[in-house]
């Protein structure tokens, strides 16, 4: 996921705040995320888990994520998309309700792990955590969609 972020930089860096804001959020949040699942270069020594507040810090990071996506930009997308022609508007409106389905995985990871009272719930971290990285693997690529659109027609 990082060297998928490394590209969109370098294809689509420098040319649009918006874009450069999404790309420099996401790359922040994929940072946690390796760090707590202990992906290279963030790889644990010990088999130990991560502490209760880091998971805890991860899902705020990963709300606001979200919540920036579904709340500004996507809206700002679909809104430049509409300025530019039918193909673009009906583009980002094919991709906002698959990327809305990722949502679901993130908010559940987010339940479990800001709800839990015990950090015995850690012991499920590695499957929900590759579960999660499934999901944002696939909604960064339907992102990258609306950045490609957003690029071309609108910078």
């Amino acid at each position: 996921m990082l060297r998928k972020l490394e590209k969109a930089e370098q294809k689509w860096g420098g040319s649009n705040t918006l874009i450069d804001q999404w790309l420099n959020n996401r790359r922040n949040l994929l940072i946690n995320y390796c760090q707590i699942a202990g992906i290279p270069p963030y790889e644990i020594t010990e088999n130990t888990l991560p502490a209760f507040d880091s998971v805890k810090a991860f899902c705020d990071q990963l709300m606001d994520y979200v919540s920036e996506g579904h709340f500004e930009i996507y809206n700002q997308v679909v809104t430049a998309c509409e300025k530019n022609g039918s193909s673009s508007q009906e583009l980002a409106q094919q991709l906002v309700p698959q990327i809305s389905e990722t949502t679901d995985t993130a908010l559940d990871f987010n339940d479990k792990y800001t709800e839990a009272e015990d950090e015995k719930v850690l012991f499920h971290l590695d499957k929900d955590l590759s579960s999660l990285g499934h999901a944002m693997e696939t909604r960064f690529a339907l992102e990258d969609k609306l950045l490609e659109v957003l690029h071309t027609k609108h910078s």
